[in-house]
């Protein structure tokens, strides 16, 4: 069991002057629209409660308006909660002092954003050191560890260009740089891609995901791309409302979407890139003499099975065979979910 780096409790975020009050109303059943309806007022989050492990990537996702950029501005309080806790190994962030909230923002939490926010009349270099200068780091250790960054993204050589000389792309990295030169132990990412073109867009997970692969960081990752999310979550979080719809890791999401909202975000995903054959295999064992880890994906099992001219293989975990996988078992795993009708699944 991982540890908890963030617990999010019974948070409510209701806008208008009267938010405190709309609790109880929302409690009692009252929806978003209603609320908007006859109170005029707005419901941004409903009772959330999420527990992010400590040092994996964290989803949170959701149309327009499902309250995730919401939630993730709680978490270093750049909006005040109506109601609700945030605690950040045990410590209750709502709680803090001005003082104490200054240093937590300034030590713990990092933040990147979606439209890059960068400081557009300081250089890259200037830029990536910002959160060190307020932190008050000795000029020389600045330089050393924005340089460390700059390096580590893919931007050596353009240290002393402007954010306008810098593509879409580039401005990102620099915001990336930004946030992990202040070796923050948690990194909110809000959207951070999304304003990316496709291309390099997956660039920027791929990066992400390397730099996570050697540093371990905790990090809330909002986005509502789907794709996205499974490609690069530890655990995925759908909102919708500003109510959990569905928490999981990517597989129980897409084996056992909790209703027709989730199951029309993954209808039309590629499972083959998202199961790996644990998810469907079955007990007993294998003679092929072929045998896959236990995380392999099917899309990169069902080849190597394929090549080898056999119809099934071993699961292993830790060396040990656990199950064993069938061609059939894949392929029922990759089906698609065709309709839903109470407890009747259909598939294609």
């Amino acid at each position: 069991m991982p540890d908890i780096k963030v617990s999010i409790k019974n948070l409510y975020k209701i806008f208008g002057p009267k938010g405190e009050s709309m609790v109880q109303k929302v409690e009692d059943g009252a929806t978003k629209i209603s609320l908007q309806a006859d109170h005029k007022h707005v419901l941004g989050l409903n009772n959330v409660n999420i527990d992010i492990p400590a040092r994996r990537i964290q989803v949170i996702m959701g149309l327009s308006g499902s309250g995730k950029s919401t939630l993730i501005r709680h978490l270093n309080r750049l909006i005040e909660p109506t109601a609700g806790q945030v605690l950040v190994d045990g410590e209750d962030v709502l709680a803090m002092s001005d003082s104490e909230l200054r240093d937590f923002r300034r030590n713990k939490m990092s933040m990147v954003f979606q439209k890059f926010a960068l400081l557009p009349h300081r250089t890259v270099i200037d830029n990536v050191s910002y959160g060190l200068k307020i932190k008050g780091t000795d000029k020389a250790e600045m330089r050393e560890r924005s340089q460390k960054w700059i390096d580590r993204v893919g931007l050596s050589g353009f240290e002393e260009n402007y954010p306008a000389q810098l593509s879409g792309g580039m401005q990102q990295r620099v915001g990336l740089a930004r946030a992990l030169a202040t070796d923050a132990e948690i990194l909110l990412m809000d959207e951070a891609f999304s304003a990316l073109d496709p291309l390099i867009r997956k660039d920027m997970q791929a990066i992400l995901l390397d730099l996570q692969e050697e540093l371990h960081k905790t990090i809330i990752f909002i986005t509502h791309d789907l794709d996205e999310a499974l490609n690069i979550g530890d655990n995925i979080v759908i909102l919708r409302d500003g109510a959990v719809i569905q928490q999981g890791s990517p597989q129980e999401i897409v084996l056992d979407p909790a209703d027709d909202y989730v199951r029309d975000f993954i209808k039309d995903i590629n499972r083959a890139r998202v199961l790996d054959v644990r998810s469907v295999m079955e007990a007993g064992s294998s003679d092929s003499g072929l045998s896959f880890a236990s995380d392999t994906i099917l899309e990169s099992a069902m080849p190597d099975m394929s090549k080898a001219d056999v119809s099934s293989a071993n699961v292993t975990q830790d060396g040990e065979v656990i199950g064993m996988v069938t061609l059939a078992d894949m392929i029922g795993g990759i089906a698609r979910p065709e309709s839903h009708d109470g407890d009747q699944v259909t598939y294609r």
